[in-house]
């Protein structure tokens, strides 16, 4: 029996299916492409020499899924796919409803359907909106700020409803903080598409002269050094988290929710101190104005996470910059493309 992971050969998905192979457990990927490469699988192949099956279809492709889970003996999945950019989804909420949202719908009546009904979702600290105080438990009021999140919020929903019409589903939902860093290998890592969206594949870019300077959206908020705190992950502990959580999701039913973080807030400027004391390069950087929406402080209470799941987060905030820069210096143009 094997594990379908959605999104599999992407940032977070890739890293999670080596996890997943080093402990022994029969991988099938299932990706379209659209944020991630092929050669990344090759990759996952290498560093854990271990055999993976990759199924090129797209969620929205009724029949070709329905091909996967006839083909594959399919016990339980892990779901990444879906649209992941802030600002894009506010230029084009109706893709990222459509593709988000439709595809887990398929997802999910092919999980019934064959009778896999363990899943482990990916979802965001987005679902928490603006949050009154920190750190931000489970409990706390939900409500999000852009379509992303909200695609992210009703996924939340629905997989809640699916286990209230059938109580045989077991869903661990992950809401993640902010992952970075790579794996040690240097062969897999975080690859955005022209300039990056999140703070840390910005401050890599720069570290390599791709970028001339990072731009830090206000220097006037409620914290220490005036710049947003946010909770930083190493990818890999985010990886593991979702083994901790399908190993539970096998000897329970329910739905559950979990902050997947470190439970530290630190400022940009603190991960640009960080990087810079870690490798030795200069970050340039210039104080532009807000943008719209950000909140001075999110970080995560991981304290659920650690109890119900024996999961926390092990490495620091050095082994992240170190792992990023590794990833960043050996690709600097992040992966090659396809032939």
């Amino acid at each position: 029996m094997a594990i379908l992971i959605t999104g599999g050969a992407g940032f977070i998905g890739s890293h999670t299916v080596v996890e997943f192979l080093n402990a022994g457990e029969d991988i099938v990927i299932l990706d379209n492409f659209c944020n991630s490469k092929p050669c990344v699988v090759d990759r996952i192949r290498t560093i854990t020499g271990k055999e993976v099956t990759l199924c090129r279809v797209d969620l929205l492709d009724r029949e070709a899924v329905e091909e996967v889970f006839k083909t594959y003996d399919i016990e339980s999945c892990i779901h990444f796919a879906g649209l992941k950019a802030v600002g894009e989804s506010c230029m084009m909420p109706l893709r990222y409803y459509h593709n988000n949202i439709t595809g887990t719908l398929i997802l999910c009546e092919m999980l019934q359907k064959y009778g896999a009904k363990r899943i482990v979702f990916s979802s965001s600290a987005t679902v928490y909106g603006k949050p009154e105080t920190v750190p931000i438990r489970e409990d706390f009021p939900l409500s999000t700020t852009n379509p992303y999140g909200e695609t992210k919020l009703m996924i939340e929903r629905i997989l809640k409803d699916l286990h209230t019409s059938d109580p045989e589903f077991s869903v661990s939902i992950l809401r993640y903080f902010n992952p970075i860093g790579a794996h040690e290998s240097g062969l897999i890592g975080e690859d955005p598409k022209g300039i990056p969206n999140n703070l840390f594949p910005y401050i890599t870019q720069v570290g390599e002269g791709k970028l001339p300077f990072l731009r830090v959206f206000g220097n006037d908020y409620a914290t220490h050094d005036g710049t947003g705190v946010r909770d930083y992950i190493h990818v890999v502990d985010l990886a593991r988290a979702h083994l901790k959580a399908l190993e539970r999701a096998r000897k329970v039913t329910g739905v559950e929710y979990y902050n997947v973080g470190t439970g530290n807030g630190y400022s940009v400027l603190d991960m640009v101190h960080a990087y810079e004391r870690v490798t030795g390069l200069e970050i340039p950087y210039q104080i532009v104005e807000r943008r719209p929406g950000d909140i001075d402080e999110c970080y995560a209470d991981p304290a659920l996470a650690e109890e119900m799941l024996g999961w926390k987060a092990e490495f620091d905030l050095d082994d992240m910059c170190r792992d990023a820069h590794r990833w960043q210096s050996q690709n600097p143009d992040g992966y090659p493309d396809e032939v």
